[in-house]
């Protein structure tokens, strides 16, 4: 069974907003971050916004890096799109619970949410997030979209937790145990 990894950029005060988030200056040690995730990446589940903003993006990139990371498979998740164009990709069939479910049943590597802030809470919130890998911004964004919903506490277990030279700390987390 593959596991479901979340894996969002975020401000210490839980802002996953991209555009709210304090500039950064992107190193080699999230350059390594970013390609651990993709050497254990079997698919992508994304949003419609990120899948959209991806496809807008990535299939213009060149290089290592861009060419394993468009030829991924990409599952959507959206009520509003009627195709999708960045190959290999496919529109999620039937509720968003099941179609997730059944994709982590499949055989294969892991299954990365990147982004997709509404989709990452709705996941949590139905446990069907196995981890967490968050890079933390070295400061506090004040508003935005939040990762974790407020009206449920989300209790997590530290795997690790790693500082960079600019500041920022790469942390891993699992759902905790329930009691």
């Amino acid at each position: 069974m593959r596991q479901l990894i979340v894996t969002e950029f975020i401000s210490i005060d839980g802002i996953a907003e991209h555009e709210k988030l304090p500039d950064v200056t992107w190193n080699d040690e999230m350059q390594a971050f970013k390609e651990d995730e993709l050497a254990d990446s079997g698919a992508m589940l994304l949003g419609r916004t990120t899948y959209e903003i991806f496809a807008g993006h990535w299939p213009k990139e060149k290089g290592d890096f861009a060419d394993r990371f468009n030829a991924l498979p990409k599952y959507v998740a959206s009520t509003s799109l009627r195709s999708v164009d960045w190959k290999p990709a496919e529109l999620l069939d039937g509720p968003l619970l099941d179609a997730v479910a059944r994709l982590k049943r499949q055989a294969g590597r892991n299954i990365y949410v990147h982004g997709s802030v509404s989709l990452a809470r709705q996941l949590l919130g139905h446990g069907l997030v196995d981890r967490l890998r968050l890079l933390v911004y070295p400061a506090a964004a004040g508003q935005g979209e939040r990762l974790f919903p407020s009206e449920a506490p989300v209790a997590l277990e530290l795997v690790s937790a790693v500082p960079f030279g600019n500041g920022a700390v790469a942390m891993e987390y699992r759902p905790a145990a329930k009691a």
